[in-house]
């Protein structure tokens, strides 16, 4: 399967390149001739990405245009996948009772 991109549907171009060779008759010729025509490739600029399609996690080819457009949403990497800090599964500190004679406000000096 050739590379092409799964958002842009960019894919390589087939394009000629035309040798010249004459002097053009505005300017004093007998004209132009073509003396070779040579194929040449347009290549998309393709990056194979980790990306999530319906919930599931794939590699794909993105254009570097699909990426810096913001059509592509990457993946998380597993290391930074969420998971619950170990404070949220244990029991909650005892709350400390207050004095009878101090203020809920700072009091400051002055």
């Amino acid at each position: 399967m050739p590379h092409v991109c799964h958002y842009t549907q960019r894919q390589t171009r087939i394009g000629r390149q035309c040798t010249y060779r004459g002097k053009a008759k505005y300017l004093g010729g007998v004209g132009i001739k073509i003396t070779g025509r040579s194929a040449r490739k347009f290549k998309p600029n393709l990056q194979k990405v980790r990306t999530t399609i319906d919930g599931r996690p794939c590699r794909v080819w993105a254009s570097v245009k699909a990426i810096r457009s913001g059509l592509v949403a990457k993946r998380l990497a597993r290391r930074h996948v969420y998971r619950a800090p170990a404070s949220a599964t244990t029991a909650p500190a005892p709350a400390v009772p207050s004095t009878p004679g101090s203020s809920e406000t700072p009091q400051v000096p002055g």
